[in-house]
């Protein structure tokens, strides 16, 4: 496996790794603070940090208004979107080694229709079986049936092909999404319509403390089995004959780090809607930063990720209050211009693998 490191392409960190960690993850926890006290009643950081102290070493709940708009309004969805974000981006990072493609992402694959599409079913029937966990549990289901439709689809006598996962990832994709547009145009109920199109658009109002364990949960265990596979992924960077040479079942570990990228980006889809571009841009600009070898990247692209989503969340509440943007919107906005900084940086455009 050291001879995997060598031959993969290294840029040197302008700071060392270990430096550049802390400092990244210092970064992180100070924005968190921060971004909890944003918003159309501005809260000092440092009032932030005493309050978030008090309750975190078991002080009792306070009636006090900033009291209340930071611990059960703000502080978890800030959270959450940090969770969501390292996510998204250790599941672009993930995809993007297994087929061996600089702008592949999770959405490349179906995950993001599929889950619509299940989601969707339940606002536009208004099914509420299972209370709260319908749509969440609903929007996985539909990522979990169209990964295993594209995985199924995408291999051969038991191997899965990486241009050929690309290729019925998007064609599935575009059916999901018919799909979902002729549910949304069958229905009646405008504020379903309206529900559902911010929803397919990417938000993270309404989350509260129940919102987050379970995608918080689902991130933690990922990202450590993920890390623990990144010396694998480094083998399948390199090619099937090169990862035959070591020993390496291909398409056993391919299997298994798609599914593990299922679970993540179900999981978050679940819960946040279709945030696009995080998967794309994250994992480049880690790559940058410390190179292609993922047992430096994937650390430095969950925290780059949960730092990008958490200030795209911060933008999304702020810039129209008290009106909000759908985040799915600003991630686009400023995932285009930056995916293409990136891809000139980098020369993406001359490039087959990552």
């Amino acid at each position: 496996m050291i001879a995997i490191a060598r031959r993969l392409p290294v840029r040197a960190a302008a700071v060392p790794y270990p430096a550049l960690v802390v400092v990244l993850t210092a970064a992180l926890g100070l924005s968190v603070v921060i971004a909890t006290g944003l918003g159309p009643v501005g809260i000092p950081a440092g009032e932030v940090a005493g309050i978030l102290a008090h309750h975190l070493t078991g002080g009792g709940d306070s009636t006090a208004v900033s009291d209340l708009i930071v611990w059960r309004i703000r502080f978890p969805r800030v959270l959450l979107s940090a969770v969501a974000g390292a996510g998204l981006a250790l599941a672009g990072a993930i995809v993007q080694g297994v087929v061996r493609n600089p702008v592949a992402d999770p959405y490349l694959l179906g995950l993001s229709h599929g889950a619509s599409v299940g989601a969707v079913l339940v606002l536009t029937t208004g099914t509420t079986v299972l209370g709260a966990l319908t749509l969440p549990l609903a929007a996985f289901a539909g990522a979990s049936v169209a990964i295993g439709v594209v995985l199924v689809m995408s291999s051969l006598q038991g191997r899965l092909l990486p241009v050929r996962l690309i290729l019925v990832g998007v064609a599935f994709g575009h059916l999901f999404a018919g799909v979902t547009s002729f549910m949304l145009s069958r229905t009646d109920s405008s504020s379903a319509q309206q529900q559902i199109i911010f929803w397919l658009l990417g938000g993270l109002s309404g989350t509260n403390w129940a919102t987050l364990p379970i995608p918080s949960a689902v991130v933690g265990v990922a990202a450590g089995l993920l890390l623990l596979r990144a010396r694998r992924l480094n083998a399948l960077v390199l090619g099937e004959e090169a990862s035959a040479a070591l020993g390496l079942n291909t398409g056993r570990q391919r299997w298994y780090l798609l599914l593990l990228v299922t679970l993540l980006t179900g999981t978050i889809v679940a819960v946040s809607g279709g945030i696009g571009f995080v998967g794309l841009i994250v994992p480049h600009l880690a790559r940058m930063l410390v190179g292609a070898d993922h047992r430096r990247m994937l650390p430095v692209t969950v925290v780059l990720g949960a730092l990008f989503l958490l200030w795209a969340d911060v933008a999304a509440r702020t810039l129209t209050s008290p009106a909000e943007l759908p985040i799915g919107v600003l991630t686009a906005f400023l995932g285009v211009p930056c995916f293409l900084l990136v891809m000139r940086a980098r020369g993406l455009a001359t490039q087959e693998t990552p």
